[in-house]
């Protein structure tokens, strides 16, 4: 494995990784999807988007060890005034517990400021979630608030942390 990490835009051969992540129901409770999406939902959107975070308001890039796909990064809730947005991340199970996930944090951080120019990125994260919190404390985010009573993962809600990381 190719441990050469990039960030690419979505490609139309990207259908079914997308469609995989997205309808994981693993992965519902630590994001804010709860429904499966059908592939000609998934197939608009990847032909749809501009990967212009001013167009869209949000932009998915490819998390590519060498030429494999091996998750998915979000920058969303773009907020153009206030020169921030919201930050989500996903590796698919087979490539976990390899750095990829610091790695792209780092790159997105990276594309943010340089590119976009943003001012600061954030994180909402379920309190009990200890892998992500610690990926995101050694990226740099911050503890800001404790959210109670944030996330619902259909039984019972959850706190949550809002993690900040200024560029």
């Amino acid at each position: 494995m190719n441990n050469t990490l990039t960030l690419r835009a979505l490609e139309p051969d990207d259908l079914e990784v997308l469609y995989g992540i997205e309808n994981d129901s693993d992965l519902w409770d630590v994001g804010t999807t709860n429904v499966p999406y059908s592939k000609s939902s998934l197939r608009n959107f990847i032909l749809n988007t501009t990967n212009d975070i001013y167009a869209d308001k949000q932009l998915r890039m490819m998390i590519c060890a060498g030429e494999e796909v091996v998750g998915i990064v979000d920058l969303m809730d773009f907020d153009p005034k206030n020169s921030r947005a919201e930050v989500g991340i996903v590796i698919m199970k087979p490539f976990r517990r390899r750095g990829y996930a610091l790695k792209a944090l780092a790159l997105i951080a990276k594309y943010a400021s340089e590119v976009i120019h943003l001012h600061q990125l954030y994180a909402f994260v379920d309190a009990d979630n200890v892998s992500s919190l610690r990926l995101f404390h050694q990226a740099g985010y911050r503890d800001e608030s404790l959210l109670k009573g944030w996330l619902y993962d259909g039984c019972r809600y959850h706190d949550a942390l809002l993690l900040q990381f200024f560029l």
